[in-house]
């Protein structure tokens, strides 16, 4: 069974706004359609495989999942895809069911007392991410590109980091530049830099640097 989470009103982040910050205009992106095409075919190859082999560890994990925490073992929410569209992201739930009563809220926390313990493993190893390749399948997202967010945080962000928007140049991803190089828990006016930096020298080489240093990550369990 799938929960999805519902769109709260109000917003709570873990930290007061920064100064504003203005964000580099990148414009019109290059075509790169050579880029774009292996992309694409590489996309829908590894994330069907990766299903196909991770489809058993994702039995047990979504068994262990509801023998912790009684509710359903996936989770959908609302974000923001390429040149903003809506999709609805597909991941093991690692929260509890009313994690969000308070509120909408940017965690930058290990020890959110919202987890549960099921979740705090999911969330440490970075398997909770794994039901993502199936939004790969259905073109929503990319193996590699900026993590996808909700519409709430981009408008809240987008108040004091001018340009934050611009991530949604390029299709989310599953592993991204500032995540694997800036840190899992950085703040969003450092993340948006490692975003445009990828964006604007993306490239079949960089994709695969990221794909490795993710893997090279979670090996070690960083």
């Amino acid at each position: 069974m799938i929960t999805s989470g519902t769109e709260p009103k109000n917003v709570i982040l873990p930290y007061g706004k920064t100064e504003d910050i203005y964000i580099e205009d990148l414009g019109k992106l290059p075509a790169k359609p050579f880029y774009s095409a292996v992309k694409w075919i590489f996309d829908k190859l590894f994330a069907l495989v990766a299903l196909i082999l991770l489809l058993i560890p994702m039995m047990i994990i979504a068994i262990a999942i509801k023998i912790d925490n009684h509710g359903p073992a996936f989770f959908t929410q609302e974000r923001l895809g390429l040149n903003g569209k809506k999709y609805q992201i597909i991941k093991f739930r690692t929260m509890f069911l009313d994690a969000e009563k308070n509120g909408a809220q940017w965690s930058l926390r290990e020890d959110d007392e919202r987890v549960t313990r099921v979740g705090r493993f999911l969330r440490k190893t970075r398997l909770d991410e794994l039901p993502q390749f199936l939004n790969v399948l259905q073109g929503n997202m990319s193996v590699v590109g900026p993590r996808p967010e909700r519409e709430i945080f981009y408008k809240e962000f987008e108040t004091y980091i001018h340009g934050f928007s611009q991530r949604l140049k390029v299709k989310p991803g599953i592993a991204g530049y500032a995540q694997v190089y800036g840190g899992f828990l950085l703040e969003p006016e450092k993340k948006i830099l490692y975003d445009v930096e990828y964006i604007k020298h993306r490239s079949l080489w960089f994709d695969f640097r990221i794909i490795l240093k993710t893997l090279f990550a979670i090996c070690k369990n960083e």
